[in-house]
């Protein structure tokens, strides 16, 4: 826990809520952009596929044949990953290659798998 929170109660003087406040308050663009990456992890398919490409570089039908779904659900999956910047592809040949955008990403899947497994 973060010790150096402020405690802010509007009993307090308006101007020192509102002045603390100004620095932490997300504007909407920001707090949509977020909600969005939250929204794309609150699927749990979309969350198997991240947590497969945390460790590995798949292609599509590899991940389609280790989470037991068809290609094409995969593949609309994948989309909505690669739309919010959440996952990255590479051609190589026939095949598409998925990975992880960037430590960001893994991280915040990190973050959560330890947040469930022992919070």
């Amino acid at each position: 826990m973060n010790k150096d929170r402020l405690i802010i109660c509007s009993d307090d003087k308006h101007e020192d809520v509102a002045s603390a406040t100004d620095a932490f308050l997300l504007d909407q663009d920001v707090a949509d952009r977020i909600a969005e990456l939250f929204k794309a992890l609150s699927d749990p398919a979309r969350v198997r596929i991240i947590g497969l490409l945390a460790h590995a570089e798949l292609c599509v039908g590899d991940i389609a044949r280790l989470l037991h779904m068809s290609q094409p659900a995969v593949s609309h999956q994948l989309r909505v990953l690669r739309n919010l910047r959440i996952v990255r592809a590479r051609k190589s040949g026939r095949h598409v290659y998925y990975t992880l955008m960037d430590d960001h990403i893994h991280d915040l899947f990190d973050q959560g798998l330890a947040h469930v497994r022992f919070g």
